[in-house]
């Protein structure tokens, strides 16, 4: 190895010690505690892992290796109990971090520097985000644990075990059952995604927030939850503001779930999508400057993940499949049209993946154009019905004040797309 090259490598591993270890002097400011190591004790930590697996390597011995790390353990955990004793205090993290710079120094001269910088910056992270994460802890219940165990099961347990291929000949060809649980954990995963969102922020940070980060779980909840707080509370245009940014939102998820099944279907479908949600952000910006909320508000958020649901997701998203691929064989594209329109005014997320992978290259049952318009299309129908709910529900000051939005989304959305 040239010197160079050896010395960029030494480099790389005090840097990264001195970044765990800059953290770790910060945290500990503050409080004023005591800490057994800082950020030069860290970088120096960082150069004990690198020049043990270099004398690893010149002595063409392991145990040199393992000697030094024993040995630098040996110190680690008697400045552990030393601090213990002293303040009384039980924890690892300060320890824990500490040898895993240490490793972190020796894969820099086993060469394995963007590994090591990786899982430097993951653990620099994971130790600045303590505040956050005991925030999460304490606002999580039972229910939240189960949920979260019940969606790591059907993504390390169900997925692996199903079939990876077509059921049958055409039209049976579309239902792939490995495909369809992938849309399943998908889906699952964006609602989980905003579920936590809300967990760590907090629900009662403000209606409009509320709406934003309700709409990645569910706009449809946002948007009858605020209705029939309508008819209790006064706040027509708060409601109105939090109900339009979840709408808004789910035209952003519908680009999302695009963009990661059919790139080429993005190109036909952002025009059309950006415009409705464009005016839907602008309604959002009438409706925030022509009366500022003065009043924190918040709904109650259940846990969007549930077996029961995602089950179902995956019967009417493979449905839907099947039908769609059906009504195309025999309708055409009139079929498409008359489906999407149907399924999406119960479920936008389903019809949208579904024609994403009908219209994929490999598949091209379903052309680009349809596909984008049927998605369009779906998402109409579901603001229809999420307008309804809003008409029915609502009180009559936050209809008044919902519905020439509500209209706006609906004639831009559905002109753009049957003009382009």
């Amino acid at each position: 190895m040239e010197q160079t090259e050896l010395y960029y490598r030494f480099g790389v591993a005090l840097g990264i010690g001195f970044l765990v270890g800059l953290q770790r002097e910060f945290a500990h400011q503050k409080p004023q505690r005591e800490i057994f190591a800082g950020e030069r004790t860290f970088a120096l930590m960082g150069l004990v892992g690198c020049g043990a697996a270099m004398a690893a390597d010149v002595l063409e011995s392991p145990w040199a290796f393992v000697g030094i790390v024993m040995l630098l353990g040996i110190m680690i955990a008697i400045a552990y109990f030393v601090v213990a004793w002293r303040h009384e205090a039980i924890g690892l993290t300060s320890e824990t971090a500490a040898l895993v710079v240490v490793f972190a120094g020796a894969l820099c001269y086993w060469g394995y520097l963007v590994l090591a910088v990786a899982i430097t910056v993951a653990t620099t992270v994971i130790l600045a985000l303590k505040l956050e994460t005991d925030t999460l802890v304490r606002r999580i219940s039972r229910e939240d644990v189960y949920a979260t165990l019940k969606f790591a099961v059907i993504t390390a347990i169900i997925l692996p075990i199903l079939p990876n291929r077509p059921l049958g000949p055409p039209p049976l060809d579309v239902l792939n059952p490995h495909k369809i649980w992938l849309m399943v954990i998908f889906i699952s995963g964006i609602s989980f995604f905003g579920y936590l969102l809300m967990k760590v922020v907090g629900v009662r940070q403000g209606i409009g927030l509320t709406g934003l980060l309700g709409g990645l779980a569910s706009s449809t909840a946002v948007t009858l939850s605020f209705a029939r707080r309508s008819q209790e509370e006064e706040l027509a245009k708060p409601f109105a503001l939090a109900i339009t940014v979840a709408w808004a939102v789910m035209f952003a998820r519908v680009l999302v779930e695009v963009a990661a099944l059919n790139a080429a279907l993005l190109k036909e479908l952002w025009p059309p999508m950006v415009a409705a949600g464009a005016v839907g952000l602008a309604y959002c910006a009438y409706l925030y400057f022509s009366q500022r909320p003065d009043q924190e508000g918040g709904v109650e958020v259940s846990n969007p993940f549930e077996l029961r649901p995602a089950i179902k997701f995956g019967l009417i998203y493979g449905a839907i499949l099947l039908v769609s691929k059906v009504a195309q064989v025999y309708l055409g594209d009139t079929g498409i049209y008359l489906s999407s329109a149907v399924s999406g005014a119960a479920d936008v997320d389903a019809i949208t993946l579904s024609m994403a992978e009908l219209s994929q290259a490999s598949n091209g049952s379903v052309s680009q154009d349809t596909a984008a318009r049927a998605i369009m299309l779906a998402t109409m129908s579901n603001t229809v019905v999420k307008g309804g709910i809003v008409l029915w529900s609502g009180s009559p000051s936050l209809r008044r004040v919902i519905l020439p939005g509500l209209l706006l989304i609906l004639v831009i959305g559905t002109g753009t797309a049957f003009l382009l």
